[in-house]
């Protein structure tokens, strides 16, 4: 049982659903980043995506591109997003931390170093956007032996064939991408969503929580309420590109998340 099984099994025990709040690594700088982490968890966040930044960002829209990119050009590193994680696990053991991004950073720094000091820094799993069911032996099935979850994203075009490719070595949860194209491109819509949520949840036992294209507290409860949780990443990194007060970007995030435990 990692911390992300734990957190799923006690928010279901409590009848409520996921929030899973998204910023990037560093981002507007290693200072802010850290408090606004540091933070969410008392704003209602129940999972933790940490950005790591990459320079070739395929999957990510311009808000959040423009954040990786804030990131690095603030001198945001691998090992720095790693001491941001240990610095956060100081002061809580018990939210998880899913690390999100892309395998060329890892890949550069070599899996199995990658896997060890993730581990010992406190991350509970890993989303890698560009790596697909095909290349797991690359590293999913290593960051599972290693004790990380490796969490697949499904898509509105993944079709029944290539459903059980896409759930055969997925752990801790399912990610529904809601839209087709990158993130805050579009708003998800929850009577599209459900049906898929429910055709990969006949097919798995994890649970499935739902990102892309929410930016309200309506939208995070309305998207929360068919599926196991919602995820919010756009709206988030916009008010940490625009420099509002941690205070108020806290704010923002506990009326989100109010949004999805009310589902």
């Amino acid at each position: 049982m990692t911390r992300i099984d734990d957190t799923f099994a006690r928010l279901k025990a409590e009848g409520k659903k996921a929030f899973v709040a998204y910023m990037m690594g560093g981002d507007p700088d290693a200072e802010t980043s850290l408090q606004v982490m540091k933070g969410f968890p008392g704003a209602g966040v129940d999972i933790i995506e940490l950005g790591m930044p990459f320079t070739d960002p395929m999957a990510d829209g311009p808000t959040v591109q423009a954040a990786g990119q804030r990131a690095l050009e603030g001198g945001m590193t691998m090992d720095k997003v790693l001491d941001m994680v240990c610095a956060f696990r100081t002061g809580d053991q018990t939210t998880p931390i899913v690390l999100m991004g892309y395998y060329n950073p890892i890949y550069s720094r070599g899996v199995d170093r990658f896997l060890t000091e993730a581990k010992e820094a406190g991350i509970d799993g890993l989303i890698v956007v560009d790596l697909p069911p095909e290349e797991d032996s690359e590293l999913c099935l290593p960051a599972q032996a290693a004790g990380l979850n490796f969490i697949r994203l499904a898509t509105p075009t993944t079709d029944a064939a290539r459903l059980p490719a896409v759930l055969k070595n997925t752990s801790g949860f399912v990610y529904y991408v809601s839209i087709t194209g990158i993130t805050g491109a579009a708003a998800a819509q929850a009577a599209t969503v459900g049906p898929e949520v429910a055709r990969i949840k006949a097919a798995t036992d994890l649970p499935v929580v739902v990102g892309f294209g929410i930016t309200t507290p309506e939208g995070a409860r309305a998207l929360a309420a068919v599926a196991d949780g919602s995820v919010v990443g756009s709206a988030i990194v916009k008010d940490i590109g625009a420099r509002k007060p941690v205070a108020e970007i806290l704010a923002n995030v506990a009326a989100l998340a109010a949004g999805a435990h009310s589902a």
